[in-house]
């Protein structure tokens, strides 16, 4: 059964870090493209970023690139986002999901309807 489990949120201040798992069950992540992504109280979720394993690709939206990291795991089990210098607009709950590898390349956005397995996200607060 495959599944996807975040975890790492929480509360944090303006300016400080926190870093966000997705644990994958059922499945590797070595043969899928792993996304995050965020919603927000009354908006849509939106996709952040995405890495592949076809080619070790990783993106990011303008508003998180610099400040956010994507990587995965040895394992191919585990996928990480780093977050630092958050705002407090990047409050949301942050979700991972799993696609065909080839739905994170460069020039392709992120779209939600290209993921097909979700997990149950992790609430991110950013605030003083």
């Amino acid at each position: 059964q495959v599944q996807l489990v975040e975890s790492g949120g929480g509360l944090v201040q303006p300016g400080g870090s926190l870093r966000l798992s997705c644990q994958a069950s059922g499945f590797t992540v070595g043969n899928r493209a792993i996304g995050w992504f965020r919603q927000a109280p009354g908006q849509e979720r939106e996709g952040i970023s995405c890495i592949s394993s076809r080619d070790g690709t990783s993106l990011y939206i303008y508003s998180v690139k610099g400040r956010f990291t994507i990587s995965a795991d040895n394992d191919k089990i585990t996928v990480y986002l780093q977050m630092n210098s958050l705002k407090p607009e990047d409050t949301a709950v942050y979700y991972c999901a799993a696609a065909p590898p080839l739905v994170c390349s460069t020039g392709v956005p992120i779209f939600v309807a290209a993921y097909d397995y979700w997990g149950q996200g992790t609430q991110v607060t950013v605030s003083s």
